[in-house]
């Protein structure tokens, strides 16, 4: 008898990826199944296994309940390890107590996992705290949304009027002017400070302050829609002073970064911090070179060349870790001079505590050629480029056209990253304000998968950012001028030409 699998109602949290739980990922990271609501950030999703089964479950589609129950009770008899991620906690106003029951009844294992709710993360982000010494202690939450198919509402309203405090509205966008003239009837003024805020803790957040006299008038006016929360009370006035988190330079820009999975981070990151709003759509992934023969000759030539040449972080980390595998002491790796392109190149061999002899900065066949020529005259040295298969012939025929023998011998070779079909909906639905490309293969891969000028003409607002002249010139292959050049080619100069471009 097959062993029965487990279901795990893991909250999403309100929007941000960051706010997942570690517990979230962890089961993320092991999961057969992912049911997602269409609250849940699909960023999320990266977590999971790519051999996953991922099935988008929301308002949008028809599926009830009753179904949503049965089929995660079917996978979980399947013995598949189900995370079924629900935006917010599960437990709170996210029916994730009719499902933990009817797992109960059908004894599958389940457990679930609290998310970060939205009544506390959205005020947060808006600059909101609900309580305070100053102005109140105490706090009451009630949804504007009871379910679909009630006539009455059983929300007490003469309570819920005379409870003081900060009042929280949930769902309430549809339904606002029920719900604030429910409170005026009773007396509430309408004078009290009222915020509303749409899609919270988001690159898309928008938040606007009134009264509740006002606030109908205004969600209106500024075309307000859901999912919003409205918070009633007078800590909407320390909204001005202590609104972190739509102050950051890059709030409101919403950013595709497309490196590879495993290296997404290092741009992400930095990206996130300053407010933007990051869609991850890995095009590339790092492999093995498809022929191994020249690396491994290369391998036990080293101590017959005079420079050893890396024009990549990536090729620095393919060089090493097949290295290793075969010598256990670094001094094997011969006296040769060692070239970096870059600073980022050059940092990954530092790490290594490697001395770089040569660093060119700029990734350019013949500047690099320029800066082995300064250095020293090249007729008839020895040099080894480890590079990407397939790599640009400039730097080996400029190197040669001054008389260096080398040897270019590919160490790794990048191939079509891994499309997740829920983000890649999204680029397409909504697009970004920016795309970054951080090399010629990432352009390359990005318009197999997307066409990008045809892109670009269904979304003329959005602009390419390239992190130097080889991958602009493959955008210049497509006949697309990218918005800015990264000054200094490394990540840390693209997030720098990107700031200063927001800021414009």
């Amino acid at each position: 008898m097959k062993k029965l699998g487990t279901v795990y109602l893991v909250g999403a949290g309100p929007g941000d990826a960051g706010l997942l739980t570690l517990r979230g990922a962890e089961l993320l990271q092991r999961a057969d199944v992912v049911i997602y609501d269409l609250l849940a950030n699909p960023d999320l999703l990266r977590f999971a296994p790519t051999t996953a089964e991922f099935i988008s479950r929301g308002k949008r589609q028809d599926v009830s309940q009753e179904e949503l129950n049965q089929l995660m009770i079917a996978k979980a008899r399947e013995g598949k390890c189900v995370v079924r991620l629900k935006g917010g906690d599960p437990y709170i106003f996210g029916r994730g107590g009719e499902e933990a029951e009817a797992l109960a009844a059908a004894r599958i294992p389940f457990e679930v996992v609290p998310g970060v709710s939205s009544i506390s993360a959205v005020p947060n982000y808006a600059g909101i705290p609900l309580t305070h010494r100053d102005h109140t202690s105490n706090f009451t939450v009630f949804t504007g949304h009871e379910g679909e198919g009630k006539t009455t509402s059983s929300l007490d309203f003469d309570q819920i009027a005379r409870t003081t405090g900060t009042k929280v509205i949930l769902m309430g966008v549809t339904h606002l002017h029920e719900l604030t003239q429910a409170l005026l009837a009773r007396g509430v003024s309408r004078e009290i400070p009222v915020a509303i805020i749409e899609r919270g803790t988001t690159g898309r957040q928008r938040s606007f302050a009134g009264t509740l006299g006002t606030i109908e008038q205004l969600a209106q006016k500024q075309n307000i829609r859901p999912p919003a929360i409205t918070i009633i009370g007078d800590v909407v006035k320390l909204r001005d002073k202590l609104n972190w988190f739509e102050r950051r330079p890059l709030f409101g820009q919403r950013i595709v970064v497309t490196r590879a999975r495993a290296q997404a981070d290092e741009l992400a990151r930095p990206l996130r911090e300053l407010g933007a709003e990051v869609i991850e759509i890995p095009c590339i992934k790092i492999g093995p070179p498809s022929q191994h023969e020249s690396f491994k000759d290369a391998l036990l030539e080293l101590g017959t060349y005079e420079w050893l040449v890396f024009t990549s972080p990536n090729g620095v980390k393919a060089f090493f870790d097949v290295f290793f595998r075969a010598h256990h002491d670094l001094r094997d790796i011969g006296g040769a001079r060692i070239a970096a392109v870059g600073p980022g190149t050059a940092a990954k061999l530092r790490e290594l505590h490697l001395q770089v002899d040569l660093m060119p900065e700029e990734a350019i066949g013949k500047k690099i050629a320029g800066a082995f020529k300064k250095y020293q005259n090249i007729e008839n040295v020895k040099m080894c480029l480890f590079r990407a298969e397939f790599a640009n012939p400039d730097l080996p025929q400029a190197l040669e056209e001054l008389g260096a023998i080398v040897d270019d011998i590919p160490v790794y070779r990048t191939v079509d990253g891994e499309p997740n079909a829920a983000v890649d909906a999204r680029l397409l639905e909504t697009s970004a304000d920016w795309i970054t490309f951080t090399s010629g293969s990432t352009v390359e891969n990005f318009h197999a998968r997307f066409n990008l000028p045809a892109l670009l003409k269904k979304f003329p607002q959005t602009k390419l950012a390239s992190i130097g002249p080889e991958t602009t010139k493959a955008l210049t292959a497509l006949q697309l001028t990218p918005a800015i050049e990264a000054k200094e080619h490394t990540m840390e100069g693209l997030v720098a030409s990107v700031l200063k471009a927001g800021k414009q």
